[in-house]
């Protein structure tokens, strides 16, 4: 697969070099921005759930009561455009650096989410769920640096 200084791909060979990516500023802001953008969405989804005459689903005749009500929720519709929107925005980074650096570094959203949901949902958080918010951000730190070390090796 590897021949002096090319990969191999079905449609062509790229240089082995296009493969490091490097984590800009203006990439480091469009990830804030997904981070976000995904913290709108699930707000928007959740209070779209719980909005008034939004009911459950007992038997199969509701669905399509359930869906005409969840879908005249104006935050269903923000959840979708902003969901669009990270689809887009995530696109186009991951064009410019590699998944395994996106991922740790989008990860505003483990503490974001729940404070939005303290703040504006009213919902408990315990001091056990920060303890394992905590230890999920300790591991994509983790997963990063060692993601950085095996650069530095090759």
């Amino acid at each position: 697969m590897f021949k002096k200084g090319l990969l191999s791909l079905p449609g062509g060979s790229l240089p082995i070099n296009m493969l490091k990516k490097k984590l800009t500023l203006n990439i480091l802001l469009f990830l804030i921005l997904t981070d976000l953008l995904e913290t709108l969405t699930q707000y928007c989804f959740k209070k779209a759930a719980i909005s008034p005459g939004v009911f459950t689903v007992y038997k199969a005749a509701d669905i399509f009561v359930f869906l005409r009500m969840a879908f005249s929720s104006p935050y269903l519709w923000v959840g979708i455009i902003s969901a669009t929107m990270i689809f887009i925005t995530w696109s186009g980074i991951l064009a410019k650096i590699d998944l395994s650096v996106a991922v740790p570094v989008a990860s505003l959203s483990y503490i974001t989410v729940p404070l939005v949901s303290i703040i504006f949902l009213h919902e408990k958080v315990s001091l056990l769920r920060w303890g394992g918010i905590f230890f999920i951000l300790v591991g994509v730190i983790s997963v990063s640096l060692s993601t950085k070390d095996k650069e530095s090796l090759s």
